[in-house]
């Protein structure tokens, strides 16, 4: 039965709280012309920049905003790379940091908010990534 309003009884408890950019120009999973090293290169970079933040092991909350340089837009995609492909291997990564000691690694994910936006160059490219780990009762 549920409660008056129809309301469902949750409990958030913050566990901690990461908040961190991670540099370098995000790739897809699967990239078909040009520098086809660039996704394992930027998983790596990924594992590499992440490794000491703090591990989620419970439910959690996540934001990534990607950044995104120029070329990342072309003329047959005008909004850029498309976000669940970037998402898919930025997840992968974080399976081996972040999300390593949680039962389901990236499952615990339950709500998420992604977006992306274009930066001049390469060298401000990267994505900020909020984690914001909650506790469901």
């Amino acid at each position: 039965m549920l409660p008056r309003g129809g309301e469902i009884p949750v409990e958030f408890r913050i566990l901690s709280y990461v908040s961190h950019f991670i540099r370098g120009v995000p790739f897809s999973k699967n990239k078909s012309r040009g520098n086809l090293d660039a996704p394992a290169r930027w998983k790596a970079s990924v594992i590499e920049q992440t490794l000491h933040q703090p591990r989620v092991t419970d439910a959690c909350v996540l934001k990534a905003t990607f950044l995104l340089p120029p070329d990342k837009f072309p003329t047959d995609l005008p909004y850029g790379l498309d976000l669940d492909n970037l998402l898919k291997l930025f997840l992968d990564a974080l399976n081996e940091t972040i999300f390593s000691e949680a039962k389901g690694k990236d499952s615990c994910v339950i709500s998420m908010t992604v977006m992306k936006t274009m930066v001049p160059s390469n060298k401000e490219a990267g994505v900020h990534l909020e984690i914001l780990p909650v506790k469901l009762r």
